[in-house]
């Protein structure tokens, strides 16, 4: 039998309770993540590792201002390795991971095994924009690896901002990912007893976002269920996408970096160089010819 799941347009919203005490954002990114899991052709416990991994990025970034950037990179001793993913302000988001093939066992509780997946290791995020004189970084040892919980880690730890985090991707039984969703809660500096009590219950009585997702919920649902009892002022929504900066000129600008020798080399041979982007796959085929004429630009 086939489910018939409700889906959702993926979208961010972001809001205030009515007092001012409480910051939520919340996102659907089925599409961008299934985008994304088509280009890296990542198997279920790798699909759910990116996936995530590209949530918290977009749910991190979105406080940002415009122009600035969000890195995520997490890097263990587990067989996938790492997962990156940058993202910006208006929700525009690219990343990877370190061992796409990797699909592991699932857990006793049946959800995929993205903290074994990674093992030990460290969450490192970098926040940029071009008018700071440099970048500001943060580093915390992995909680779990399950990405959720090392997010509010590090935004506890590194930022000094008490946080509840959760993510969630669910893949169905051809491999490909039918929900993607996540929440960030953001208590804001004197915020009272009652309403950090209601938040919890909230957050606690909340299914997991994938589930919430699956039962054709919407962000802006989940900013209402996290805000019941509290009241929630305007709701401020945009589209958030996989989107990578990469093209053809940007790989001729990287291809110079190779030096002058190697490039003369590779032209010699007179082969065609395939140079593919990390963060989106996209292959590009540059002919000899081409690579050749860097040269005089190396």
């Amino acid at each position: 039998m086939t489910l018939d799941i409700p889906s959702q347009p993926d979208a961010l919203v972001r809001a205030l309770s009515r007092d001012g005490q409480v910051a939520v954002r919340a996102i659907v990114g089925t599409a961008l993540v299934r985008e994304a899991a088509r280009r890296h052709a990542t198997k279920p416990t790798a699909s759910a590792a990116l996936g995530r991994t590209l949530l918290a990025a977009i749910l991190l970034g979105a406080e940002g201002d415009e122009d600035e950037t969000v890195q995520i990179q997490l890097s263990g001793s587990g067989a996938l390795r790492s997962a990156t993913a940058i993202a910006d302000a208006a929700g525009r988001v690219r990343g990877f991971v370190g061992l796409p093939s990797l699909h592991l066992p699932p857990r006793d509780d049946g959800k995929l095994d993205v903290g074994r997946a990674l093992g030990d290791g460290t969450l490192t995020v970098v926040r940029f924009h071009p008018s700071w004189k440099e970048p500001y970084s943060g580093i915390v040892p992995l909680v779990s690896g399950e990405i959720a919980e090392d997010v509010a880690s590090y935004l506890r730890n590194s930022e000094q901002k008490p946080c509840a985090v959760a993510l969630g991707i669910h893949v169905d039984g051809s491999g490909e990912v039918d929900a993607a969703g996540g929440f960030l809660v953001q208590a804001l500096p004197d915020a009272s007893e009652a309403t950090l009590g209601a938040l919890e219950a909230n957050v606690l009585r909340l299914p997991t976002p994938s589930d919430l997702v699956r039962a054709g919920l919407g962000a802006g649902d989940i900013v209402l269920r996290l805000l019941e009892g509290l009241g929630a002022g305007e709701l401020h929504a945009t589209t958030p996408r996989f989107h990578c900066s990469c093209d053809r000129d940007r790989v001729l600008r990287a291809v110079t970096l190779l030096g002058r020798d190697e490039i003369r080399e590779i032209a010699a041979k007179g082969e065609e160089v395939e140079v593919r982007c990390a963060f989106c796959a996209e292959r590009y085929a540059l002919p000899a010819d081409e690579v050749g004429s860097l040269v005089l630009d190396a």
